[in-house]
């Protein structure tokens, strides 16, 4: 492979790919600038207070940006077929790791929830980490269910539902259930029957219901988001903040920079809430504007994914279209006050490395689907033994 492809301003080949992937790449692109442009407006504030720099959280996201470029660069170009090969064992890794979590002394704390492992100066989430390759292997199990023994089926779907009870334990809601919503979305895809996915949709939806009812914290999160204003100083300050940021906008907004909330007002502005950031200082227009831009993605997601003649590959593209459009529409209905406050964030704009790389991973093997639907596969010519001979006399 050349290396200078893995930068992608020079990655010649992209003028050959298909449409759907030429677009989805541009969307990317233009997504991930955006979202630095808001993520700069609402970190400036907290980086200044807490480091002396304004520009820490940002110049630290740049890095981030500049590695997972490499990697999205990397996957564009390389056969699905070697990435899902592979994609076990990256999977095994970071379920590994999701446990490690768990353990006291080794799992990084915040806001009581042990998500992180720290290498160095380096946090790692295991749980954010291992969303595209829960995809993939979903896609692989699922997209040839009918050829492969039970055996091989129940392993895989124990080993999924150790995922989602090791991110639940953390305790991470919120990315339990996207997960759980993602490997069933995929599932349903697939044309399983309908008896086994209506028994893991009632368990799943038992799960929550044990969660919220001892977990004494996600009960004060539901009671709060009921009537955020009975508590606006306690439980419900969050969301009356993040309320108060997203009426504040109005139409037009009040101007990119100038938001009053990420003053210390609106807890976490930089990661799971920068969409109330986004939508003061950009106002209503702003927010319809997003929400447009994740309708053309999700469009051109299903559009490569009834292309795609495997399978795995379909699956795969409505995977990542669910996991990529479905974490960005929970994090704006928490930050609106639609559902209540969860710990995801903003694909593309939150600040943190390891959502950055999950999801320019996750974009690049929709690209990935989308460049292999549409190239057709060369298959050289044999020439016929007797006329070979023939020609010999």
């Amino acid at each position: 492979m050349n290396l200078t492809r893995l930068i992608p301003i020079f990655d010649n080949s992209v003028t050959s790919w298909a449409v759907e992937a030429r677009l989805l790449r541009w969307l990317t692109l233009i997504w991930l600038f955006f979202g630095l442009i808001v993520l700069y407006s609402a970190s400036y504030p907290v980086a200044d207070a807490r480091q002396g720099d304004g520009l820490y959280y940002f110049k630290r996201q740049i890095i981030w940006v500049l590695v997972s470029l490499i990697a999205f660069n990397f996957i564009v170009n390389l056969p699905l077929r070697k990435i899902l090969r592979v994609s076990h064992w990256f999977l095994g890794l970071f379920l590994l790791l999701i446990f490690v979590t768990l353990v006291p002394g080794l799992g990084k704390k915040a806001f009581d929830a042990a998500r992180w492992i720290a290498l160095g100066p380096i946090p790692i989430q295991p749980s954010e980490l291992i969303k595209p390759f829960l995809v993939l292997q979903s896609a692989r199990l699922f997209g040839q269910w009918e050829q492969i023994p039970w055996r091989v089926r129940l392993t895989w779907l124990v080993i999924f539902g150790l995922v989602l009870l090791g991110i639940l334990a953390q305790p991470n809601l919120s990315t339990t259930a996207l997960c759980g919503m993602t490997i069933w979305l995929i599932a349903l895809a697939a044309g399983l029957p309908y008896k086994y996915l209506a028994g893991t949709a009632i368990g799943g939806v038992l799960l929550a219901v044990l969660s919220i009812s001892i977990k004494e914290y996600q009960r004060k999160r539901v009671m709060s988001f009921l009537n955020p204003w009975a508590d606006a100083t306690g439980d419900g300050y969050q969301l009356v903040q993040s309320l108060l940021a997203v009426g504040s906008g109005q139409t037009w907004g009040a101007g990119y920079g100038f938001s009053q909330q990420k003053q210390f007002f609106l807890p976490i502005q930089d990661t799971d809430f920068i969409f109330a950031v986004f939508a003061e200082e950009f106002g209503f227009a702003g927010g319809v504007a997003l929400l447009l831009m994740l309708a053309v993605f999700t469009t051109l997601g299903l559009i490569v994914a009834m292309k795609a003649k495997n399978p795995i590959n379909r699956l795969v593209a409505i995977g990542v279209t669910i996991v990529m459009i479905g974490q960005s529409l929970l994090h704006i209905a928490v930050a609106t006050g639609a559902l209540p406050t969860t710990g995801l964030p903003l694909p593309m704009f939150s600040y943190g490395g390891n959502s950055m790389i999950a999801s320019l991973v996750a974009a690049a093997l929709l690209i990935r689907v989308a460049r292999e639907s549409n190239e057709a596969e060369v298959v050289p010519l044999r020439r016929n033994p007797s006329r070979r001979k023939l020609h010999n006399r």
